[in-house]
């Protein structure tokens, strides 16, 4: 059996159940600095981010599919040392279709797949800075986030 969440809303004094559909409630953020992302088929919120950190977040999303790429092809199987000879390299191609992942065979560190992933996550996010109206738009939402922070700050 599913359990069904309900939400309140403040009506006068007193809160009462809300279980409907409200575009207010499913729409609303709190205090803070956000990042919402629509794609084909959904969207991503990030609540409560550093606004420094929205470029790398956006190209990070934007870039999954190249992240997951470098990542797979960080972590291919290798052999522990390089073949120098053409049949060498031959024969390493044969080992490796007819052995998949057995084998005595190696991986390339969680380190190397890291530095790639974060390699091209770095190269989305400077085509993306690279335009610019994207850019000045950037540069125009870390004004605002930094004059919100220093209210913040303030108390106010």
């Amino acid at each position: 059996m599913t359990e069904e969440t309900i939400f309140y809303i403040k009506k006068g004094r007193r809160y009462v159940p809300y279980s409907g559909y409200s575009s207010e409630f499913c729409d609303s953020f709190p205090k803070g600095t956000h990042l919402v992302q629509s794609y084909p088929g959904g969207s991503i919120r990030r609540f409560n981010i550093d606004p420094a950190y929205a470029p790398m977040i956006a190209a990070g999303r934007v870039a999954e599919d190249a992240i997951s790429n470098v990542l797979m092809k960080a972590n291919d199987l290798r052999p522990q040392t390089t073949p120098i000879t053409p049949a060498a390299r031959r024969a390493w191609a044969k080992l490796k279709k007819e052995l998949g992942d057995a084998g005595y065979l190696t991986r390339g560190s969680a380190r190397e797949a890291s530095e790639a992933a974060v390699k091209a996550m770095m190269e989305e996010a400077e085509k993306l800075l690279a335009n610019p109206t994207v850019r000045k738009a950037y540069e125009k939402f870390l004004f605002v986030a930094e004059l919100t922070k220093e209210h913040h700050d303030r108390g106010l």
